[in-house]
């Protein structure tokens, strides 16, 4: 299960919640941590379905990386209701060298573990994943 390339394994539980996220809408966003001591990433703080993006953002801690998804449900101009999952690669400008390129390197390996993934944001500080950023982004 381990990826050769930063030797991370993928803790199922990440598979199993993100399936919760995708086929039930149980959570509006799931925050991953990469547990360097296990050589793993694993779920680090689940958002209930009424959390907003707010909550979201709060959620990432400022000077640490971290990977994100959610759910953000919106009306189209033809009033069809519609949802996209979004993928966060977070990785702030404070945060250790060592981290952006642990989490930088397992990041395309993590991401295929989690079918169903429709944008992928980058951000290295809040502004960069602003609300009006992922509106724009998924129409």
């Amino acid at each position: 299960m381990a990826n050769s390339a930063s030797g991370m394994a993928v803790n199922d539980e990440c598979k199993l919640k993100f399936l919760e996220l995708k086929a039930k809408r149980n959570y509006r966003f799931i925050v991953f941590k990469i547990e360097e001591k296990l050589q793993q990433v694993m779920v680090e703080k689940l958002g209930g379905p009424n959390e907003t993006y707010e909550d979201f953002t709060n959620s990432l801690p400022a000077n640490e990386c971290r990977y994100a998804v959610y759910d953000y449900n919106f009306t189209t101009d033809e009033n069809c209701q519609k949802s996209k999952i979004f993928f966060f690669a977070w990785s702030p400008d404070t945060s250790k060298v060592r981290s952006k390129m642990l989490y930088a390197s397992s990041k395309d390996r993590f991401k295929r573990e989690l079918d169903g993934i429709q944008v992928e944001l980058q951000a290295t500080d809040p502004s960069e994943m602003s609300f009006d950023i992922v509106k724009g982004r998924a129409y």
